[in-house]
């Protein structure tokens, strides 16, 4: 029986919306042949297919092609966008690699953040590229997004590493006699009134956020708390002193006197001595005169031989203060500094 195109044109709109896009070649390219002369032409205008498709569908069958998961032959589809334009791949890894960004000639410098941007400067280079496909050639070279992190510590000092073990050995020589052994530091510092914005969340009706101000710009009316950290190592235990009133060297070393009088005294009745780590800046810096003026009233009042290690600068993170993760104990508030 001849087929009609009108028959081959509903047979192919009845059972193509069922087939994959190999199954749907393979029907046109059934029917072309059924139709004979032409037929591949009626089938592509029917089909919404290029005739070259309709003509290789009628060729696999022919060829009766064995059944195969494939859908597309080998070879098919687009080209890859690295095969066509092969200067791609170069010109976005000079843009991403470390070393150029902080190059001034460099296209976006500091700015590569966005694939956005990385897409926009290769427009300008003459690549036609989206910023999706630059996420994916991105990933392809090896790269990801990552947070800076802090591990540059700048020059370092040839004899750090003896200031670190003077340290070490004092602080374990005196823990091991059962003597005193603080580290000291101020903490963050906090807006304690009013409506400036802090860190973390409270609940609340949904929908209905407490307002704040947009920025937190120094208020003379508006003070701050001033947390200093006193940590007894030998104990694990902490001490903090809150004070509204200015982070200065009297606050600190009173901070001290305080943990020593609720403390640190009857935990060490028998102590002549104490060692007070501490970073090399701040209210409790190396320099800082009023500082020493303080402790020395300190040791007289308490009749302590004290003695202060300072970290040297830029490793204040190694000071156990900042390593301890919590304070437990005990908080004192105070609203003056002394």
């Amino acid at each position: 029986m001849e087929l009609s195109e009108e028959s081959a044109s509903e047979l192919f709109s009845f059972i193509s919306p069922h087939l994959n896009e190999k199954q749907r070649r393979l029907l046109a390219g059934g029917l072309a042949r059924a139709l004979g002369r032409g037929g591949a032409t009626f089938i592509a205008s029917v089909a919404g297919m290029s005739r070259n498709t309709v003509i290789a569908g009628a060729k696999e069958v022919d060829a009766a092609v064995e059944p195969s998961e494939r859908v597309r032959r080998e070879g098919g589809g687009r080209p890859r966008l690295i095969d066509v334009d092969p200067d791609l791949l170069t010109n976005l890894d000079d843009l991403v690699e470390p070393d150029a960004r902080g190059d001034p000639m460099s296209t976006l410098r500091w700015t590569l953040k966005s694939t956005r941007q990385l897409a926009r400067a290769l427009g300008d280079m003459g690549h036609q590229v989206s910023s999706w496909t630059v996420g994916q050639l991105l990933h392809q070279m090896g790269y990801s997004l990552q947070a800076t992190a802090k591990t540059v510590e700048g020059a370092r000092h040839p004899d750090r590493d003896a200031q670190f073990r003077f340290i070490n050995d004092e602080a374990t020589h005196r823990l091991g006699a059962g003597e005193p052994v603080v580290s000291v530091d101020t903490k963050k510092k906090e807006l304690v009134v009013g409506t400036k914005a802090n860190k973390g969340r409270e609940w609340q009706p949904k929908g209905s956020p407490e307002r704040v101000d947009v920025h937190d710009f120094p208020d003379p009316e508006i003070p701050k708390a001033v947390p200093y950290g006193v940590y007894d190592i030998g104990a694990d235990e902490g001490w903090v002193e809150v004070g509204s009133d200015h982070d200065t060297a009297a606050f600190a070393v009173n901070a001290v006197r305080r943990w020593w009088q609720t403390m640190g005294e009857e935990r060490y009745p028998k102590a002549k001595r104490l060692m007070i780590t501490a970073d090399a800046g701040g209210p409790n810096g190396y320099r800082n005169r009023l500082w020493r003026v303080e402790l020395a009233k300190l040791a007289q009042e308490t009749g302590l031989e004290i003695t202060v290690s300072h970290y040297p600068p830029g490793t204040s993170k190694w000071n156990k203060v900042v390593l301890y993760t919590g304070f437990p104990g005990v908080y004192e508030v105070t609203n003056e500094a002394v």
